[in-house]
C-alpha cells in the first residue's frame, strides 16, 4: 500500500484577510504563502502553525455556507467533507482560551468515548478539538 501522510486542510470563506486575521489571532496560524487559483478564481493563502497547514479560499462568486453547516449535529445529515480535527492537551483549557479570545464555540463533547469541542471560524466553517488520547 502506498505511503501517506496528512498535509493539509482546507476551508472556503467570503474574506480571506478576515480569514487570516481570525486564523492568526484565535489559533495562532501565520501564512506560508499566498498565490492564485485561476481555475477556481481563488484568492488563496496557505497557513501554518508548526507542522499543521491550513488551506483558505476565497473564491469569486462563491455562495455563502448552507445554514445547517454551522451545527456539528445537523451537518453529518448530509454527505461529504464535514471537518478538520485537531488535538489538544486539555479541554476546559482550551475552551477557557477560546471563550477568552471571542471564539464562537458550536457545541462542547464530554461524553465516555471522548471529550472535546466545535468552534467556528470567521465565516462560520465548522474546526473540531479533540481533547488528546495518543
Amino acid at each position: 500500500m502506498a505511503d501517506f501522510t496528512f498535509h493539509h486542510g482546507g476551508v472556503s470563506v467570503p474574506s480571506l484577510e478576515q480569514a487570516i486575521e481570525w486564523y492568526g489571532t484565535i489559533l495562532g496560524f501565520t501564512v506560508e504563502h499566498r498565490f492564485y487559483i485561476e481555475a477556481a478564481r481563488s484568492h488563496t493563502a496557505m497557513l501554518r502553525k508548526g507542522p499543521l497547514r491550513f488551506e483558505i479560499f476565497e473564491v469569486e462568486g462563491a455562495a455563502p455556507l448552507p445554514d445547517e453547516r454551522r451545527y456539528p449535529p445537523r451537518d453529518v445529515q448530509t454527505h461529504g467533507n464535514k471537518h478538520v480535527a485537531f488535538q489538544v492537551a486539555d479541554l476546559d483549557s482550551f475552551l477557557a482560551e477560546m471563550e477568552q479570545k471571542g471564539a464562537d464555540i458550536a457545541m462542547v463533547v464530554r461524553e465516555s468515548f471522548g471529550r472535546g469541542c466545535f468552534i467556528r471560524d470567521c465565516a462560520g466553517n465548522l474546526i473540531e478539538f479533540v481533547e488528546g488520547v495518543a
